[in-house]
């Protein structure tokens, strides 16, 4: 098949470094501000920023219902640090009104490891990632308090006072990460998440060739 078509979204954070690992993973990639461009990608990823401005802007673009509804569609979607909380159904220390696209049955606290200055790196074990650990750089990040029975834990701090805390998750075709795997060159994370999305185009096309051939009249008298 052809390179898959990811979109960042555009809107604010880390957008220029996910297009760059992207594009190193085999994938088009793209960036997404408006709605009929969010149409067109097969995968989505939203960075890492500030959740609460992102979520603003989200409305501000007109892009909240779409992307909300994408997700749900089971668009592959891939939200590292502010885009983890995004995708979260439920958060913690964080405004009343705050946006969230209920792509993870997950809850998650903002800047749950502390301020910037709290910033740190670790290397975690990643479920799917093969080869040595991956070297994460937390920055504000949050963590993930809650689980729902369907999201599968594929890392977790290994240690310090932070231990055992979930830092990385998956939910069918959502993916999130606590950490900043665009910044380090490491191009694990986004290569899975290309795989992800390859799947899914592939998926997507037997079906279609599948429902044509259901569709065709029969050829025997």
């Amino acid at each position: 098949m052809t390179d898959p078509v990811v979109g960042v979204l555009a809107l604010q954070g880390d957008v220029r470094e996910h297009l760059a690992a992207l594009t190193a993973s085999g994938a088009r990639a793209v960036p997404v501000r408006r709605p009929a461009e969010l149409a067109a990608v097969d995968g989505v990823v939203i960075p890492g920023g500030e959740s609460t401005t992102m979520g603003l802007l989200l409305r501000t673009f007109d892009l909240l219902e779409p992307l909300r509804a994408a997700v749900a569609g089971g668009l592959p979607t891939y939200g590292s640090c502010a885009g983890m909380i995004l995708l979260a159904s439920e958060i913690l220390d964080t405004r009343p009104d705050a946006v969230h696209l209920d792509g993870l049955d997950v809850t998650v606290r903002r800047n749950a490891f502390g301020r910037q200055v709290d910033s740190f790196e670790a290397d975690l074990d990643v479920t799917g990632v093969s080869g040595e650990p991956v070297h994460a750089v937390f920055i504000r990040a949050p963590w993930v308090e809650r689980v729902g029975p369907e999201v599968e834990v594929l890392a977790t701090v290994p240690a310090g006072p932070a231990a055992g805390r979930v830092v990385a998750v998956r939910q069918n075709s959502v993916l999130a990460t606590s950490f900043h795997p665009e910044v380090t060159g490491d191009r694990r994370i986004h290569a899975m998440f290309v795989d992800m999305v390859r799947t899914a185009v592939e998926r997507a096309e037997s079906a279609v060739s599948t429902a044509r051939a259901d569709g065709r009249p029969s050829l025997s008298a």
